[in-house]
């Protein structure tokens, strides 16, 4: 059934490609943080009322994860209160609210992939501050909250799988953790299972949503450089310990898709999702 969709952070990577993607099935809405102010409650209130969605997914977040450190009130008012008022403007107009959340919810000290049982235990401003995003998100009368991590994909090349990519083409030296162990999300396929469990009406709550299987960073790098066949690249192992970081990453942040797999949708692994984007880099532009 076609739904008229809010799309908040569209002018983000998540924001563009969730846009572009559920266009064609749904009559979406999408704003920027020009057209809609989160930071203030009332006016943005006023905002989702005058569109009246049957479902908000919000894309919008503060993303830097050092710079929170020192700005926690910036990180608090996007990550936390502005789901808030998101949730509180689901709840008037009986919308469903999807927000999506992070790995960085964990302190990342374990050795197997997380599960959504598993207990959170943030470490640093944004990662407290997503956390909280997560709670405020479950208020909504429907909410579907998905963790992500290290999304790579979109209309934009700017994650750092296109960096790295960028200096595998150009034969320059990649820099790459050897000791932080990651679930990549392909925008994409995050887009895809979104609209799944939307259309499906699957169960509401929290699901993990990262492509299938994990490895660390320096893999990413080896991976890519395989894809493109830079046969003599140079990827340099750079253990966390060695890069000075204001916050703390969790090096262990592999995420299990146990519920999603419960609700019937399989997450591609994480080597299909890197070959497909780097195919879709290759692909001419339609006119």
């Amino acid at each position: 059934m076609k739904q008229l969709v809010l799309v908040t952070g569209a002018a983000g990577q998540l924001g563009e490609a969730m846009t572009s993607q559920l266009g064609p099935r749904h009559e979406v809405v999408s704003l920027g943080r020009s057209d809609l102010n989160l930071a203030n409650a009332t006016s943005a209130l006023a905002t989702i009322h005058a569109v009246c969605p049957d479902v908000i997914v919000n894309c919008a977040a503060y993303t830097n994860v050092d710079g929170a450190e020192g700005d926690p009130t910036s990180a608090f008012a996007a990550n936390a209160w502005g789901v808030r008022t998101l949730a509180r403007a689901a709840a008037e107009i009986n919308a469903v609210l999807v927000h999506f959340s992070t790995d960085f919810v964990f302190d990342g000290a374990g050795d197997r992939p997380y599960s959504e049982s598993d207990q959170p235990n943030p470490r640093g401003v944004y990662a407290v501050s997503k956390l909280m995003g997560e709670w405020f998100a479950a208020e909504a009368p429907t909410a579907y909250v998905l963790r992500v991590e290290s999304l790579f994909g979109g209309p934009r090349a700017r994650s750092s799988v296109d960096k790295m990519l960028q200096n595998l083409k150009a034969g320059r030296e990649v820099r790459a953790f050897v000791d932080r162990t990651v679930s990549p999300s392909y925008v994409d396929d995050v887009v895809a299972a979104t609209r799944a469990l939307l259309e499906r009406n699957s169960p509401a709550g929290l699901y993990h949503c990262v492509n299938t299987g994990w490895t660390t960073w320096s893999g990413i790098a080896r991976e890519l450089a395989t894809i493109v066949g830079a046969k003599n690249a140079t990827i340099v192992d750079v253990p966390v310990a060695d890069v000075h970081l204001l916050a703390s990453r969790p090096k262990f942040a592999a995420l299990a898709n146990d519920k999603l797999i419960a609700a019937g949708i399989e997450m591609p692994t994480w080597q299909s999702a890197l070959r497909r984007y780097v195919a879709s880099l290759e692909e001419p532009e339609s006119d």
